[in-house]
């Protein structure tokens, strides 16, 4: 019997604001896509197990293309992994839109296709149900 929860995708997308740049560049720490996984891994316990969970961990992080602010990434997690009481997530952080401040400062383009900044596999725990 296979688990309905298992292959479960939810996504959000979201405006990088230059407030979020670190770096020269306007380049944005690696941090904040760890921040937006936590984000879209509160909603995944959600909508499986009706509580906000915990996450307990991240494995096999990586950082393969640079955020910018001005950026539009898009985060998504799906499930590929239910235990009792944890949930193995394989995340993504997307850009799907960029600044183009070489053609006049508010340019911006739409990337297709799309460059994967930050991959991993993420571990969260929900309550014990009774």
């Amino acid at each position: 019997m296979t688990d309905a929860r298992l292959g479960l995708t939810v996504t959000h997308r979201r405006y990088v604001p230059y407030s979020h740049a670190h770096y020269a560049g306007n380049l944005v720490d690696g941090a904040y896509a760890l921040g937006l996984f936590g984000d879209v891994a509160t909603e995944v316990c959600i909508r499986t197990d009706g509580d906000e969970g915990l996450f307990a961990g991240y494995s096999d992080v990586r950082f393969s293309a640079p955020i910018h602010a001005g950026d539009v990434v898009e985060v998504t997690a799906q499930v590929s992994r239910v235990g009792s009481r944890s949930r193995t997530l394989d995340l993504a952080c997307v850009v799907v839109c960029r600044g183009r401040p070489d053609r006049s400062e508010s340019a911006a383009e739409v990337l297709d296709p799309p460059i994967v900044a930050v991959t991993a596999t993420g571990t969260v725990v929900v309550p014990a149900t009774s």
